[in-house]
């Protein structure tokens, strides 16, 4: 049996880093960590290739070879999806589906074959026996949660780490916590279930034998759900082998922000090798929280808490939302306010949509402020329900945030911020990986000689030299990824508005802001 994985097109957003990634000369952030895993259990003898579109184009020739087809996307990828499904249907070869788009919005895809949908630890076996008694299915599923420690290692011979920016590996599913408007609940469970202490170490040194060096992304979407676990078992592990290793790696992930409440959990991250962690912290107005359920978040001193995650050695990045129904017409400046003194540099802002599977969805729906399903890009202007607020008081508001703060001399002055309180514990370690010299040499280029920022780039460049010399390549990284924050908000800022009551949409005729 022929075998193609295709991990369709990702398009140019804020996580997509496609402007930054020409730096380095990389041609996507991540692998498709679904599809690698995908292939590790299917049947040893089959043939099996992979194609990132992301990396490159997928051919005719590539589709013909195959027997079947494999496709996982989110949601953010389901125009390329349904491009590769419909070409797929010309050509005659059948389709194999799954993945969080599937998942949550398998009825939209009546062309796709066979859709196997949830854990594939759970859904794909079933199929596979089907498929070899020539009678498959159109659906499967299973209302059950898959145990991890069942999952293999990524296939990781069917890609070229080359050409990814970091590596990324998933230990945990679940989250303890049941916001409003996300979806990680309804997809994989409050309960936290995560792989054994063996099949993580295994995962690690799978990684170095492949020979990667540099970052990797743990993808759980809140790593920290099993605090007890972690300083008990898993961070000593990772901490032992990374020592004996010599530090190939360094970590990054997602956590939610009452990981600064418990020093013990960051000292050991830290020591593991842990430098960034990204937090969900939406607002800076605590009736948003109670609005959504984001309990975690609730009678904090939320800047307070990045302040003490940052000094831990955590570089935080945040997520924002704006467009709650209790969202006062000071929301956007206290935003602003919020991202320029917590020298959160990643800051991720975006307008509240209601994806489906969600308690959000399902309440807009009931009261009758459903305008159509949400694209799953997050810094899209695509309001998919009505607001309380006035639309073009909250489109016009939300492009104030973004063109202030990654404004040349708003987003510099969140840099040095940055590298002022943040205390790394390992200065002196860096990563030299290939084409970091020649983004050095592109940065000083596109960014000291040609680009409008220019000032504030050489101003950053001898600061970070003459007050924190170690910090200097973080300094660099961060010039760089505001290059692509920028390419970003001009984007949006020339966006029209797009009611969602349709496929193409009512267009407003809300100007730019300017």
């Amino acid at each position: 049996m022929k075998i193609l994985l295709v991990y369709p097109h990702y398009p140019d957003t804020f996580w997509s880093f496609r402007h930054a990634l020409k730096f380095i000369g990389r041609k996507a952030s991540f692998p498709p960590l679904g599809l690698l895993t995908v292939a590790a259990l299917l049947p040893g003898e089959w043939e099996k290739k992979l194609v990132d579109m992301n990396v490159h184009a997928l051919t005719d020739a590539e589709l013909e070879w195959a027997d079947y087809v494999f496709i996982s996307a989110m949601s953010i990828q389901g125009k390329s999806a349904r491009e590769v499904i419909e070409r797929c249907r010309q050509l005659g070869v059948k389709t194999v589906a799954g993945g969080p788009l599937f998942t949550a919005c398998h009825e939209d895809f009546p062309g796709v074959d066979h859709l196997v949908l949830g854990e594939a630890e759970l859904t794909l076996p079933p199929f596979l026996d089907d498929l070899r008694k020539g009678m498959a299915r159109h659906l499967y599923h299973d209302d059950e949660w898959a145990d991890l420690t069942e999952t293999p290692i990524p296939l990781w011979e069917l890609i070229d780490v080359r050409n990814y920016a970091a590596m990324n590996i998933q230990y945990c599913r679940g989250c303890p916590f049941d916001c409003e408007f996300c979806d990680i609940t309804a997809l994989f469970g409050r309960k936290l279930r995560s792989k054994t202490r063996k099949q993580l170490i295994s995962e690690l040194e799978s990684l170095y034998i492949l020979g990667w060096r540099g970052a990797i992304f743990f993808v759980d979407d809140n790593f920290i759900g099993d605090k007890g676990k972690l300083k008990r078992v898993v961070l000593p592990s990772i901490i032992d082998w990374m020592e004996r290793k010599e530090h190939p790696f360094y970590f990054y992930t997602e956590a939610s922000i009452d990981l600064a409440d418990d020093p013990r959990l960051m000292e050991l991250m830290v020591r593991a090798g842990f430098e960034e962690v990204f937090i969900g912290i939406e607002s800076p107005d605590d009736d948003s929280h109670a609005e959504s359920g984001k309990v975690q978040n609730r009678n904090r001193d939320l800047l307070a808490s990045v302040k003490i995650i940052q000094r831990a050695g955590l570089q935080v990045h945040g997520g924002f939302i704006v467009g709650f129904d209790s969202d006062p017409p000071s929301i956007f400046d206290k935003q602003i306010r919020f991202i320029q003194e917590s020298g959160i540099v990643t800051a991720m802002v975006g307008l509240l949509c209601a994806i489906r599977g969600t308690r959000l969805h399902q309440r807009m729906s009931q009261e009758g402020r459903l305008l159509g399903e949400a694209t799953g890009n997050n810094t899209a202007i695509d309001l998919n329900f009505v607001p309380r607020m006035k639309t073009d008081a909250l489109i016009g508001g939300y492009r104030t945030i973004l063109n202030t703060i990654y404004s040349p001399d708003n987003y510099y002055r969140r840099v040095i911020r940055l590298l002022r309180e943040y205390r790394p514990l390992h200065l002196g370690r860096f990563h030299l990986q290939p084409g970091y010299v020649g983004a050095l040499l592109k940065s000083i280029l596109f960014l000291g000689v040609i680009g409008g920022e220019r000032l504030h780039f050489w101003k950053l460049f001898f600061w970070s030299l003459a007050r924190r010399p170690r910090l200097f390549p973080l300094a660099i990284t961060y010039a760089i990824y505001g290059f692509h924050f920028r390419k970003v908000a001009e984007k949006i800022k020339g966006e029209r508005y797009f009611d969602g009551t349709s496929q193409t949409g009512r267009e407003s005729l809300l100007p730019p802001v300017r």
